[in-house]
Parts: C-alpha cells; sequence; structure tokens
C-alpha cells in the first residue's frame, strides 16, 4: 500500500470516526445547534447572504441566541451565485467536516436542487430561505421551504390580471427554471381564465440587452406584458427601455412578480418603478404591528441604508421554524424527527400567517397585489389586493 493509499484510508476512518461522534455528541441537551448556510455572499448577488445574516442575527437577538433551547452556532459558506456543484461539495462539507444539524440558506433553486440528493443521503433538515423552483422540495423528504414558489406568487398575479379586464398579454421571463415556472403558471392560470398569451419570451441571464426584445413587444400591441426575472441586476435593466421605448405611452399595461421591486434594491432602482403593480408576499412597507416592530428592530440593527428585503423575513421566520419544530421534539434536529415536527407549522410572520403544508412542505401563506409609490420621500411596495391561504399552485393537485 503506497503512503498516498495509506493517507487516504486514513483520512477516510477519521471522518466516519468523527462522524460517529458527533453523531453521539449532537444528543446532548447542551450541544450547540450547528447550522450550515449555503448563501451568495460575492459577486452581484451579494446582497442575498447579506439579507440573509441580518434576519438570522435578528431572531437569534430577540432570542438570546437560543432556539430550541439551544445555543446556535451558524457556519456560513459563499457560492457566489448560482453554482450546483459548489453548492453540492459545500453541503457535504458542512455535513462530513463541520457536522451541522441543519443545512439552509440556498438563495438559488439549481443550488438547491443540488443539495437535495446530499440532504436525503444524510437525512439532514433542510430549509430553503428563497430558492422559489416548484419542485424543489420534491427532490428530498428532508427538504422544506419557507420562502416561496414563483408559481405561487404569478397565479395571482394572472387572476389580478384578468378581473382588471386583460384578455391579451405577452409574457417575458429569463432563461432558468424559475423563470420558466413563471411563464408555466401565468400562461396556465391566465388562459383558464379567457385570456391569450400571444407572445412568449425568454432572456439569457447574463447581460441581456432588452431593446429588440421590447421593440418586438411594441410591434406586437398586446393589451399588457408580465415578465419575471430575479431580484438584483435585470429588472431595473428592464423597466429601464421600457421608460426609453414609450411603452406606456403605446398604451401597453406591465406587471411583474415582486422580485422586480424587491426593497432591498428599490431605491437604486429608481422612479423607473413608480407605477408597477407586482405580486408578493412580502412588503418593506406591510401594516402589521409585527412587521412594523420587525422594520425598526431591523434598522436599529442595520441602519436605515439596508432595508430587510423578503430574503431577511425568509431568514428570520426560518430560524423562527428551527426554534418552534425543536421544542416540538425538545431539542432533537435528527432529520426524521425534525421533519415531522415541522410539518403543519402554524405562526405568524413580519409577512403575515405562514404554514408549511403538512403534505407538501411548502409554504402557504397570503399573496399581495401591490403598487410601487413614493411614500414620505420612500420608493415602496404599497399593498392593495391580497390572496389569502395560496399553496403552490403546481402541488394543489397533491393536496
Amino acid at each position: 500500500m503506497t503512503t498516498m493509499t495509506k493517507r487516504t484510508v486514513l483520512s477516510t476512518l477519521l471522518l466516519a470516526g468523527f462522524g460517529l461522534l458527533g453523531t453521539v455528541a449532537a444528543q446532548a441537551a447542551d450541544e450547540p445547534l450547528r447550522i450550515g448556510l449555503i448563501a451568495t455572499y460575492s459577486g452581484p448577488y451579494a446582497d442575498y447572504g447579506r439579507q440573509f445574516d441580518a434576519g438570522i442575527a435578528l431572531y437569534l437577538k430577540e432570542h438570546g441566541g437560543k432556539v430550541g433551547g439551544r445555543t446556535v452556532e451558524i457556519i456560513k459558506k459563499d457560492t457566489a451565485g448560482p453554482a450546483p456543484d459548489a453548492a453540492k461539495r459545500i453541503a457535504q462539507e458542512l455535513i462530513v467536516r463541520d457536522k451541522v444539524n441543519v443545512l439552509t440558506g440556498l438563495d438559488f433553486s439549481p443550488n438547491a436542487y443540488a443539495v437535495g440528493a446530499i440532504a436525503t443521503q444524510a437525512k439532514i433538515p433542510t430549509i430553503v430561505m428563497n430558492a422559489a423552483s416548484s419542485a424543489i422540495t420534491t427532490s428530498s423528504p428532508y427538504v422544506a421551504r419557507l420562502s416561496f414558489t414563483v408559481q405561487q406568487v404569478t397565479d395571482p398575479m394572472a387572476r389580478y390580471m384578468l378581473k382588471e379586464g386583460i384578455k391579451d398579454a405577452y409574457t417575458v421571463v429569463a432563461d432558468y427554471a424559475s423563470g420558466v415556472d413563471a411563464e408555466t403558471a401565468f400562461k396556465k392560470t391566465f388562459t383558464a381564465g379567457g385570456g391569450k398569451v400571444s407572445g412568449e419570451v425568454r432572456t439569457p441571464m447574463n447581460n441581456p440587452d432588452f431593446s429588440a426584445y421590447v421593440q418586438r413587444i411594441k410591434d406586437a400591441k398586446p393589451q399588457a406584458v408580465f415578465f419575471f426575472f430575479p431580484s438584483g441586476v435585470m429588472p431595473p435593466a428592464f423597466l429601464k427601455v421600457w421608460k426609453e421605448r414609450g411603452m406606456e405611452q403605446a398604451g401597453i399595461k406591465l406587471y411583474a412578480t415582486g422580485e422586480a421591486t424587491d426593497d432591498s434594491y428599490l431605491d437604486a432602482t429608481g422612479d423607473v418603478a413608480l407605477g408597477l403593480v407586482t405580486s408578493h408576499h412580502y412588503s418593506f412597507a406591510h401594516p402589521s404591528p409585527k412587521n412594523q416592530k420587525f422594520v425598526k428592530d431591523f434598522a436599529a440593527d442595520n441602519g436605515t441604508k439596508l432595508r430587510p428585503s423578503y430574503f431577511a423575513v425568509t431568514a428570520y421566520d426560518a430560524m423562527a421554524a428551527i426554534d418552534l419544530t425543536l421544542q416540538k421534539t425538545k431539542g432533537d434536529a435528527s432529520g426524521d424527527k425534525f421533519m415531522d415536527a415541522l410539518r403543519g407549522l402554524r405562526f405568524e410572520s413580519p409577512r403575515g400567517p405562514i404554514e408549511v403544508d403538512p403534505l407538501t412542505r411548502d409554504i402557504v401563506q397570503t399573496v399581495y397585489i401591490r403598487k410601487t409609490e413614493r411614500v414620505n420621500g420612500q420608493l415602496v411596495n404599497v399593498e392593495f389586493d391580497k390572496f389569502d391561504r395560496v399553496k403552490d399552485p403546481a402541488k394543489e393537485s397533491s393536496n
């Protein structure tokens, strides 16, 4: 046996031994709860990780640094954006080397899909804080979602547009899993209600030039356009071209999901967002007492320049869900017990009432229709209509 082979065998044995020791130690009630946080901390989507961190920190501050009676240790890892291979490798390292009890974060859908298989193999509870492609919770019985699905917020927008008398619409989506979900959900609901989708466009994720797409829409003259892009760089670029091409003056109405006016990016997006009607599950301006306290406490910790977005709210709620679940299991974070206790969980979030569907392990929540307005000098998403207890329409047949 070569020296290199001996080292490999020894390393494998040590890792296996550490795994056994970690499993035994985790049973101790006074053992810290180790949470692996897989998120984006660098590159154009670095704000995602920053929002996750802020939401988690606020919840832990309010609860003395503990969840389910256990102190918490957060181990953060950066994927630098959508990077499924990196996410899979990181999840393996967090489980084998860092002995985490729970995985969370997962801002991009490809990353969440990649981690699903690892969660199944290791029987590690995995709480999705953002990734919004519908099928993610079907990738593993150990995956639950506290954020939203793109279909869940798209379906109400299609229903709202029909209610407003829109009968002819174009769809524009980013060409990846969540964009296809938005296109699918919108078309299904809109056509079922008597509407017609007269054109469909899928744009590349990297550096798309929207000019040609917008001109094509202007020439087609639909009543309205529904669009979906991930939060960040794409929505303001599209809105800028929309304004420059005079689409509003051409009589074409514009609607989107809430990623287009993500609270975290809204100030930077600027006046091109004014008047845009969107559908989503959280607004910084949500008027509930719980959200008003959340926003106030968030500002006290982070200043007023970092506005809490739906990323921060879901991170806060994910910690609440872990806390409430561990209270039910008396601190036991083992996969099967944890997931059984999580099913059907209900509580009040800053966004409103939420629950975990006991069959699908997906979020059930209110979806709000909002309009971007300037209030007290700030751009905000003002809610004016809502759809209660919305499930992911892609899974409703299984309920």
